[in-house]
């Protein structure tokens, strides 16, 4: 499965399902069904109306294991072999690149350093004398 799920990570959508499709992996069609799922998702979850899929790329794509179910398989000399048949998670978390906006420009560093209330501050601070102390007699 992490061969498969190699090969699809960062790409855009249409690319991805492109590669699941005619991948010759056992693996590769249940990720073609989680993708197009993902997909699906992002669609309903807008609101605005339909994004484009030229637009969406693979943002996130990970496998975790899964429950597994164990068997026992008869060996030589009346032993038993313990086989483990396993299974996964698959999360595929799909987005959409951001438009790029014009940035505007930054304000010099000189000028937001310098404000007229850290130099009120450090005024204060040295202006405070200490109180005369009073002896006793």
């Amino acid at each position: 499965m992490m061969i498969v799920i190699d090969l699809i990570r960062g790409r855009g959508v249409e690319d991805a399902l492109t590669m699941l499709h005619f991948s010759p992996k056992h693996a590769s069609k249940t990720a073609e069904k989680v993708l197009r799922s993902a997909i699906s998702n992002l669609h309903n979850k807008d609101e605005g109306g339909r994004i484009d899929t030229a637009a969406m790329y693979v943002k996130e794509v990970f496998v975790n294991g899964g429950p597994m179910v164990k068997r026992i398989q008869p060996a030589p000399m009346g032993r038993a072999f313990r086989v483990r048949k396993r299974s996964h998670h698959l999360t595929i978390v799909v987005a959409t690149r951001a438009t790029k906006a014009k940035a505007k420009p930054a304000a010099p560093k000189a000028a937001a350093e310098a404000t007229p209330k850290t130099k009120k501050k450090a005024t204060e601070a040295t202006k405070q004398e200490p109180k005369p102390v009073s002896t006793g007699s």
